[in-house]
C-alpha cells in the first residue's frame, strides 16, 4: 500500500522517548518533560462488552448477551451483527494528562466469543483517565500524529472486503478496565441498486431484461484518521479507484416501483441483505467522473401492427453527480440507486435516483442476521 499520506499527515509527530513494549503490544510512549509512572508487578485482564450499531440507532446489550433496545430503535426480532470471533481487533489507549500512549495497537482477540485483553499495571492515580478507541479488523501498522490526538489506520477493500469498524471513544480510569464497553461505527459505505420497468405504455410494460450493470470510479483504497477526543473521524482517500460488476446475467424487470426489486449478483432480490451490495470510502462525487453503467435487453413486441425485434445489448450510462445531497457520500451510510428503464424512450435518458437509509449491516459475507 502506498504510504505517501502518513508522511504527510504525521510529520507533527514528536517521540522524545521511548519505554520498552512491555507484554503483547503494550506500551507507554512518553515525552521527556513528563515524570514515567511506575510499573506495579502482574496484569490486569480487561473484558470487552462489544456492541456495532447502525447509524442513528439505539441499541444496547446485557451482559448475559440479549438485545435490548433503546426508545427510538427498531423491532424487536431484527438484530445486529456481530463480528467474526475468528478476527482480531486492535485497541489504542492513550493517557492525555501524562501524554502518554498506554496501549499502542494492542491486538485483541476472542476467546469462545469474548474478546479479552491484557493491561500492564501502572500507579498512576486512580482518577486518572485513559482514552480507548478500537478499531476491526486489525491491522499491524498504525500511525499517531498531534500528540496522540489522532491515529490512523490503512484500508484497501482488496484486504478487507467488509468493513473496516472504527469505536466511539470510551473514557475509563484504571481501576475500570476490568469491563470495557465498545461501540463499533461503520465508516464505509454500503451501495446497492434497484431496478424496475417504468414504461407508461401498458403495451410496451414487461419487455427489457438486466443484463449488466456495473459501477465506475469506486473509491477503495484510503488512510482514515480517527480523532480520539471527538469520536470523529476523516478520510484521506488514496489514488485507487475500482470498477465494481453488481449484476451479471439475464433477468427479467418487473413492471412499476411496487415491483421494484434489489439487484443481486445473478438475480433480481425482493430482501435488501440478499442483494449485491459493495463497500466504497466516501467519496465526493465529481461531474464526468463516477457514474453507473446499465447494459439491457428488450424482447420483441408488437406495437399499433408493427412488429418490433428484440434489441440487443443497449447499453446506457448514468452520472452519479447531482442525486445526492452536496454531492458527497458520507460514512456509515447504505446507499441504493433506483434506475427505472423505460422502454418508450430507450434511447433516451433512464430514471436514476437514490435514496440514503441508516446503515444495513453486513460485516461478513455468511452473517444472516441484519
Amino acid at each position: 500500500m502506498n504510504h505517501t499520506y502518513y508522511n504527510i499527515i504525521y510529520r507533527l509527530l514528536r517521540m522524545a522517548a521511548v519505554v520498552a513494549i512491555i507484554g503483547a503490544g503494550t506500551a507507554c510512549v512518553k515525552l521527556d518533560d513528563v515524570p514515567s509512572p511506575g510499573k506495579v508487578g502482574g496484569k490486569q485482564k480487561m473484558d470487552f462488552d462489544i456492541l456495532v450499531t447502525r447509524d442513528g440507532q439505539v441499541v444496547s446489550k446485557d451482559r448475559s448477551g440479549v438485545m435490548t433496545r433503546g426508545a427510538d430503535a427498531f423491532e424487536t426480532s431484527e438484530k445486529l451483527a456481530t463480528m467474526d470471533s475468528d478476527i482480531p481487533f486492535g485497541l489504542i489507549g492513550i493517557d492525555f494528562e501524562h501524554e502518554c500512549l498506554v496501549l499502542d495497537n494492542a491486538k485483541v482477540s476472542s476467546a469462545a466469543g469474548n474478546y479479552q485483553g491484557w493491561f500492564d499495571n501502572y500507579l498512576w492515580d486512580s482518577s486518572n483517565q485513559i482514552s480507548l478507541s478500537a478499531y476491526y479488523p486489525y491491522v499491524d501498522k498504525v500511525n499517531y500524529g498531534r500528540e496522540y490526538s489522532t491515529y490512523s489506520i490503512p484500508y484497501s477493500v482488496e484486504e478487507t472486503e467488509a468493513g473496516p469498524l472504527v469505536s466511539k471513544t470510551v473514557e475509563r480510569a484504571i481501576t475500570q478496565l476490568n469491563m470495557v464497553p465498545l461501540v463499533f461505527q461503520h465508516i464505509t459505505n454500503d451501495i446497492g441498486y434497484k431496478v424496475c420497468d417504468v414504461t407508461p405504455d401498458p403495451n410496451l410494460q414487461g419487455h427489457i431484461h438486466l443484463r449488466k450493470l456495473t459501477a465506475t470510479n469506486v473509491a477503495s483504497a484510503g488512510v482514515f484518521v480517527n480523532d480520539v477526543h471527538n469520536s470523529t473521524g476523516t478520510w484521506h482517500r488514496q489514488a485507487y479507484y475500482r470498477k465494481v460488476v453488481v449484476f451479471e446475467g439475464d433477468a427479467l424487470v418487473g413492471v412499476g416501483s411496487e415491483n421494484e426489486k434489489f439487484v443481486g449478483y445473478d438475480t433480481l432480490e425482493d430482501r435488501l441483505k440478499d442483494s449485491h451490495r459493495y463497500y466504497s470510502i466516501p467519496d465526493d462525487i465529481e461531474i464526468g467522473k463516477q457514474c453507473v453503467e446499465v447494459v439491457f435487453d428488450v424482447d420483441p413486441f408488437t406495437i399499433e401492427g408493427y412488429e418490433y425485434p428484440a434489441i440487443k445489448g443497449q447499453v446506457a450510462k448514468y452520472m452519479l453527480y447531482g442525486l445526492l445531497p452536496d454531492n458527497v457520500f458520507v460514512y456509515g451510510k447504505q446507499y441504493t440507486f433506483h434506475i427505472g428503464l423505460d422502454l418508450s424512450s430507450v434511447y433516451k435518458s433512464i430514471t436514476f435516483t437514490a435514496s440514503v437509509n441508516d446503515w444495513e449491516t453486513k460485516i461478513y459475507e455468511n452473517n444472516d442476521d441484519f
